[in-house]
């Protein structure tokens, strides 16, 4: 009877264990494909930059706060040797104007990087922007460390 009763609750604690599991996986799976899909169709917008700080190809692109697509691609100018991101916009959000402007913003502090988009306003003399277009109005990152750097800097030559 006792060694029964041991056989089920070593079975029971194998199903609890394979259910977790299982749990786990589906959650990874679950944030991953978040990631990568967001929801469907989708097209390309362009914009160069002079610095791009840590931002990441996955980042995501907000307007005001909501996630309307996100950094498919950054790869550099050939002429030039500035950044240029590819953005990958859902197409549920096909209606920025071409004096839309494009920065790349920090969450917190020390949070990631993600790019801001700023519609710009609608006017019947601006087009919208189509697939594979520049955004013209682009702001670089603010680098952290430069920006000591020029506090530190601008304190030590203030004192001489």
């Amino acid at each position: 009877m006792k060694d029964m009763m041991s056989k089920k609750i070593e079975l029971m604690v194998g199903v609890f264990v394979a259910l977790g599991i299982a749990a786990l996986l589906m959650l990874s799976l679950k944030v991953a494909n978040s990631g990568i899909s967001g929801g469907g169709e989708s097209y390309n917008l362009f914009a160069k930059f002079d610095n791009i700080g840590g931002l990441k190809v996955r980042s995501p692109i907000k307007v005001g706060g909501v996630v309307v697509g996100r950094v498919s691609n950054i790869s550099l100018d050939e002429e030039d040797y500035t950044p240029i991101v590819t953005m990958k916009i859902y197409t549920e959000y096909n209606q920025f104007s071409e004096a839309t402007s494009v920065a790349i913003l920090t969450a917190g502090l020390l949070g990631e990087q993600y790019i801001g988009l700023q519609p710009g306003f609608m006017d019947d003399s601006l087009e919208i922007l189509q697939p594979n277009d520049f955004i013209e109005d682009t702001k670089p990152a603010l680098v952290l460390e430069e920006l000591i750097g020029q506090f530190l800097f601008s304190q030590g030559s203030g004192d001489e």
